[in-house]
C-alpha cells in the first residue's frame, strides 16, 4: 500500500473519532507530514483523497477544516479512483466475510482475456459475501492467476485479500479500470443481499491492475442500492 493511502486511513479514522476539534482546522500538511515522516507532496495526496471524499474541506489562508455534516454518511462512499478494498475503505467498521464458494480452475475466454494469460492458466474462482456490521453489504466474484497471487486460502478471504497482496506478498496495485452499471437481483442476491426481486443492484465490473501493468484480478461486485454511492472526481489540469 501507498504511503499516501496510509495516511488517509489513519487520517479517515482521526476524523471519524474525533480525534481533532471540528470548529479548528487540524494540522497544517507540514506538521502533519513531519509527524506522518513523509514529503508534504505525500501528505497533500493523502489528505485530498478524504476531501474528495467530502470529510474534509480547504478554505484558502485559513487551512482545512473536518466537514460537520458529511452527505451521504450513512452510505459507503467510494471514490473512483480509489483500490483500497473495503476493509481499507471502513477501518473503524466490523466487516467480514463469507465464502461462498472458492475453488481453483481453467479460465473461459473472456476471463483469460481480461487477466491476459492463456485459458490454460489456472485461476482462483472466489465467490465472497461481504458484510458490515453483521449486514449483508456486496457480492464480490473474483478469478484471479494462481501463479501471480501464489497461496490463497479460506483464512486469507476471511480476511482481506488486499491487504495479504500488500502485505505478505509484497505487491504493489498500481490501479484499476471499473465498469459500473445497474442490474436487477439475480437469485444469489436476493438469498445473500437479503434483496427483494425489484430493488436495484449497482454491479462494479473491474479489472485490477499492480504497479508494473499487469492485471491480477477480474472481479464482479454486486452492491446493495441503499448502502452505496460512488464518487467520480475530475481534476482540471
Amino acid at each position: 500500500m501507498n504511503k499516501y493511502e496510509k495516511i488517509s486511513i489513519e487520517m479517515r479514522k482521526r476524523v471519524k473519532e474525533g480525534f481533532y476539534r471540528v470548529d479548528h482546522p487540524i494540522p497544517d500538511e507540514i506538521t502533519l507530514a513531519k509527524e506522518f515522516e513523509c514529503s508534504r507532496m505525500t501528505m497533500k495526496r493523502g489528505l485530498d483523497i478524504l476531501v474528495e471524499e467530502g470529510l474534509l474541506f480547504r478554505k484558502r489562508g485559513h487551512g482545512t477544516f473536518i466537514v460537520q455534516s458529511p452527505v451521504n454518511d450513512e452510505k459507503v462512499n467510494v471514490i473512483s479512483e480509489e483500490t483500497l478494498g473495503l476493509s481499507n475503505v471502513l477501518p473503524n467498521r466490523n466487516v467480514t466475510s463469507t465464502i461462498i464458494a472458492f475453488d481453483v480452475q481453467f479460465p473461459e475466454k473472456e476471463v483469460a482475456e481480461q487477466l491476459s494469460i492463456s485459458e490454460d492458466a489456472p485461476v482462483y474462482h472466489i465467490i465472497r459475501l461481504r458484510k458490515v456490521d453483521g449486514e449483508p453489504y456486496v457480492i464480490e466474484r473474483t478469478y484471479m492467476p494462481v501463479s501471480m497471487i501464489p497461496g490463497i486460502t479460506e483464512k486469507v478471504l476471511q480476511a482481506s485479500i488486499y491487504n495479504y497482496i500488500h502485505e505478505t506478498l509484497e505487491l504493489k496495485i498500481g490501479g484499476a479500470h471499473r465498469k459500473i452499471r445497474a442490474d436487477k437481483p439475480n437469485e444469489l442476491d436476493q438469498i445473500h443481499l437479503e434483496c427483494l426481486p425489484d430493488d436495484p443492484i449497482l454491479e462494479v465490473e473491474q479489472v485490477g491492475y499492480l504497479n508494473n501493468g499487469l492485471p491480477f484480478e477480474y472481479s464482479f461486485s454486486r452492491h446493495r442500492y441503499d448502502k452505496f454511492v460512488f464518487t467520480t472526481v475530475t481534476i482540471r489540469k
